[in-house]
């Protein structure tokens, strides 16, 4: 019985390497690899058996757009033509990884001679990009106990950046209720978008600010700008309303007198607009040369 045991064990075992030898199998190293932009990577793709002695070795890249090769019939093509070479046996290099090789990637082994004759491993590839300078906006001047709203906004980093804001060069908290400096403030700090608002400023809120964005890649930040908080003038905003009020009617005044005392009529009673005064009975009237009156050209008639 327990030799029986032991051939039908060594029959499995043979059986188990028989298949084995004429499979192929693929493994790697890291299914989830990431890297900096620029620098290289690694996508392993290893061979743990294989009989065939030449087989075909193809790297896909994978994005919605669908499939497309990136190493078939042992040349490095698309994207990554000149930027990657095969390591044997079946390793792709990418040498300068840029932000558009975000991807999956297939490796796919073909061996005729394999009983399994095919394998493939998905890699999934990110690249890292750091954050440029953010483009801040700060108001330069708010009234004291007004709103104000501060932002930050960076596109380009990879994967999405994460924004701080600074106060004279110390980190303001997400709430304001954890740090002492910031008790008694009242702002909003939303990280995801970067926008910093203030429901109503204080004098303590006037400062100089900046914004950090970062990722896992890097950091960048904007240029300090200064925020100015002032008090509002309301007697000084009075007395200018009464001002330009009394200036108003002084001019509607002046106007008015001017219009009754005739500077403003459009004609004037001069010796050319004298009117000849209505003809009576057997009288004529005949105007001289040098003079604007009138004289008799005949008698009266009875």
């Amino acid at each position: 019985m327990a030799k029986t045991r032991l051939a039908c064990l060594l029959t499995l075992l043979s059986t188990h390497c028989y298949f084995n030898v004429l499979a192929v199998v693929l493994r790697t190293n890291n299914e989830s690899p990431w890297t900096d932009e620029f620098d290289k990577i690694e996508l392993s793709c290893l061979i743990e058996s294989i009989s065939t002695n030449n087989p075909r070795i193809e790297w896909k890249k994978i994005k919605n757009e669908g499939p497309s090769y990136v190493y078939f019939d042992k040349k490095v093509s698309g994207d990554l033509e000149n930027r990657a070479v095969i390591r044997e046996p079946a390793t792709l290099l990418i040498t300068n990884a840029t932000r558009s090789d975000t991807a999956k990637y297939r490796c796919e082994v073909t061996a005729a001679d394999d009983q399994k004759s095919f394998d493939e491993i998905v890699i999934d590839l990110v690249v890292r990009v750091k954050p440029v300078v953010p483009k801040c906006s700060v108001p330069k001047s708010v009234p004291f106990g007004k709103s104000a709203e501060l932002s930050c906004v960076e596109e380009e980093g990879f994967p999405k950046s994460q924004y701080q804001w600074f106060k004279n060069r110390e980190e303001i908290p997400d709430d304001p209720k954890t740090s002492l400096k910031f008790f008694n403030s009242s702002y909003t700090l939303n990280s995801e978008t970067g926008t910093l608002k203030f429901v109503a400023v204080r004098k303590e809120d006037a400062g100089d600010y900046f914004c950090r964005a970062k990722n896992d890649a890097g950091y960048s930040e904007c240029p300090l700008q200064k925020m100015e908080v002032y008090d509002i003038d309301v007697v000084g905003i009075i007395l200018g309303v009464l001002v330009v009020v009394v200036v108003l009617l002084c001019i509607t005044v002046g106007i008015c007198c001017a219009y009754k005392r005739g500077y403003f009529s459009s004609q004037k009673q001069t010796g050319n607009n004298y009117k000849v005064p209505a003809k009576g009975d057997g009288v004529d009237y005949v105007r001289t040369e040098d003079e604007g009156d009138f004289r008799h050209k005949s008698s009266f008639v009875i």
